[in-house]
């Protein structure tokens, strides 16, 4: 079931909190294991470290991921 559009989307606090204090285009990742955090326009341009479970994958935040979660680019399964 999606979220209410009443609530709005959801961001985790903690990285709303770190994107806040950086600009865009830096070189040094924001560490996150908030798979659920909606991607929004203030955070296009930003690079990501999002935890899989076993390690960090990059994600570098651009305008078509508007509106997907940040987990949704960061698998959590290897297929062989």
């Amino acid at each position: 079931m999606a979220r209410s559009l009443r609530k709005g989307p959801y961001i985790d606090a903690r990285l709303a909190k770190k994107i806040a204090t950086r600009k865009p285009g830096d070189t040094q990742g924001i560490k996150t294991w908030s798979r659920s955090a909606i991607i929004t326009p203030e955070m296009v341009g930003f690079l990501f470290l999002v935890h899989n479970g076993k390690q960090f994958v990059q994600v570098q935040a651009a305008e078509d991921m508007v509106g997907h979660k940040l987990g949704e680019f960061s698998h959590t399964r290897k297929f062989v």
